[in-house]
């Protein structure tokens, strides 16, 4: 029997479970849906799919470093415990290495992507579920490349819940590199340089502090020139090269890269469930709720 996008859509919403798993029980059932409902949950997949709709706003970030090719990801779990189970830990090395290896553009791409073990990482994720027992994905990635005269920045703070990668062209001084990247998981810049920020963004700061004077009373002769000093501090808040270098206060993040003969390219900087709500009830509190059921 053909299995079509409808029957893997119905069977993907009755279940909870990645495509390429309900495509899968259906050619293995010839197309019966409750047959294939069934096929699921004896694989753990529909038991897993169960939990998907549970927070899991915990989690670890990670980077790998492989030569010239690296990657930083975020693998988010329901609780503080489960991300510091070592299952949890080898999942995240092992999605860590497949996304080096084959290099997917999007989370979509990264789920359809076929491990060693034959499994897509949807599956292998799915697997995980089923065995530790708390909802998890791979929430997101970012792969880089760069030239033997590059260094890759790789650091994890307070055992991975905030990661940065950065890039410096110029030199090979991973030191260097790991030192910017400590800088960025301490002081957080939004931007590298100044010519990163859109003008739009600059003018609306400027529209703010020029207000900002205007209210506390400043002559309207001398707000001009105050707003620019202001937009400094601004720059200085929000740019990496701006800051003073936290391992020496007395230098700017771009004289600490120049002395190195570098040039920092570009950073990501993941902190751990940032934008993700967090869950309300504590430990104590599930499991008097499963008690009760």
């Amino acid at each position: 029997m053909a299995i079509t996008a409808q029957m893997v859509k119905e069977l993907r919403e009755k279940t909870g479970a990645g495509m390429m798993d309900c495509k899968k029980a259906l050619q293995q059932t010839d197309g019966d849906m409750e047959k294939a409902i069934d096929f699921l949950r004896e694989k753990g997949i529909a038991s897993a799919a169960k939990k998907a709709d549970r927070v899991a706003a915990e989690g670890i970030t990670s980077v790998l470093v492989e030569g010239n090719d690296a990657v930083i990801l975020e693998v988010n779990a329901e609780t503080d415990f489960v991300a510091k189970n070592e299952a949890f830990q080898t999942l995240v090395k092992e999605l860590g290495e497949q996304l080096l290896k084959a290099k997917p553009a999007t989370i979509e791409e990264a789920l359809a992507s076929t491990m060693a073990n034959g499994a897509t990482v949807e599956a292998h994720i799915n697997a995980a579920i089923s065995k530790i027992g708390e909802n998890m994905n791979l929430r997101r990635f970012a792969v880089k490349t760069k030239t033997d005269n590059d260094a890759f920045g790789a650091y994890l703070h307070m055992g991975g819940r905030i990661g940065v990668l950065s890039v410096v062209e110029g030199t090979s001084d991973a030191d260097a590199a790991k030192d910017v990247s400590m800088h960025i998981a301490a002081l957080n810049p939004k931007f590298v340089s100044r010519d990163e920020v859109s003008p739009e963004e600059v003018e609306r700061e400027r529209q703010v502090l020029t207000q900002q004077a205007l209210n506390e009373g400043k002559p309207e002769n001398i707000v001009a020139k105050m707003v620019e000093g202001r937009l400094g501090k601004y720059f200085e808040d929000v740019c990496l090269l701006d800051q003073a270098f936290v391992k020496n206060p007395d230098q700017k993040v771009r004289q600490f890269v120049e002395s190195k003969g570098g040039k920092v390219r570009e950073f990501v900087r993941y902190e751990v469930g940032e934008g993700l709500e967090k869950r309300a009830e504590n430990f104590a509190e599930e499991v008097m709720n499963q008690m009760k059921k």
